[in-house]
């Protein structure tokens, strides 16, 4: 993993000239595209550089890459990184572990909160609620794919289905918030910054699962040190910080 959260600013300072200031391009998965908003104005404030971002779900990032569209920092699952490092599409030795994030579950603001505080809760919880829903597993959302997997391996899939509300992409909030679901499941960070639900609690730690996020550097990229100063501005001291208020974790493995 290339360490750059020591070089924050020595990174910075070689962008801070107009006549070298940069325009780059970052893909971002998922629950990730909130930290990336909330960090980027210090960057571009130090560097002078611009950085415009487009956010998908992991799987759809990895067909747009791999589509052949150009980026210069890319931030989604370490797999994924190292999927495409080995593909030529990110720098070999470029990969940085970001923060990592778990799984959450939602009410509306004001509704009663199940217990999920166990396994068995969790399930009772979820087979009580008239509708529950999480992100498509089909669109590539990590999230979705690991909640049908879970009630797959509880036994209790076959139930739940019919009760089913999947979001393509986006915020699972959405719909709980609007009524059309009653029980969300979601990454924390997804959860926490919208008013009109409430964090019920993480997934009960032996169903628990982590998404980790980590950023790797494009091999197209026309401005190496200035991807490289991006990176480390999301590892740097503001980015612990904040890392902590979304509910994630600085690091991961």
């Amino acid at each position: 993993m290339l360490l750059l959260a020591g070089a924050v600013g020595a990174a910075l300072c070689l962008c801070t000239s107009a006549s070298r200031a940069a325009e780059l391009k970052l893909l971002t998965a998922g629950a990730f595209k909130s930290t990336v908003l909330a960090l980027l104005p210090e960057y571009e404030r130090i560097s002078g550089n611009k950085v415009s971002v487009e956010n998908d779900t992991v799987g759809a990032l990895m067909k747009r890459i791999e589509a052949g569209e150009s980026f210069d920092v890319v931030v989604m699952t370490p797999e994924g990184v190292d999927q495409l490092i080995g593909e030529g599409r990110v720098i070999s030795g470029s990969r940085t572990n970001l923060a990592r994030v778990g799984v959450g579950v939602m009410v509306k603001t004001g509704a009663n909160k199940p217990d999920i505080s166990t396994v068995e809760a969790f399930k009772k919880a979820v087979l009580e609620a008239k509708s529950i829903s999480f992100i498509d597993p089909a669109s590539g959302g990590s999230s979705g794919i690991y909640v049908e997997k879970l009630l797959e391996r509880l036994g209790i899939s076959d139930q739940v289905k019919p009760r089913e509300k999947l979001k393509q992409g986006g915020y699972v909030a959405d719909y709980v918030e609007s009524g059309q679901a009653e029980l969300g499941i979601h990454q924390i960070s997804e959860i926490l910054p919208h008013a009109g639900v409430a964090l019920v609690g993480p997934l009960p730690k032996e169903i628990q699962n982590y998404t980790v996020y980590a950023a790797g550097i494009g091999t197209g990229t026309q401005n190496g040190d200035a991807a490289k100063a991006l990176i480390a501005s999301l590892v740097g001291p503001s980015a612990q910080s904040l890392f902590k208020s979304k509910g994630m974790e600085p690091g991961g493995e």
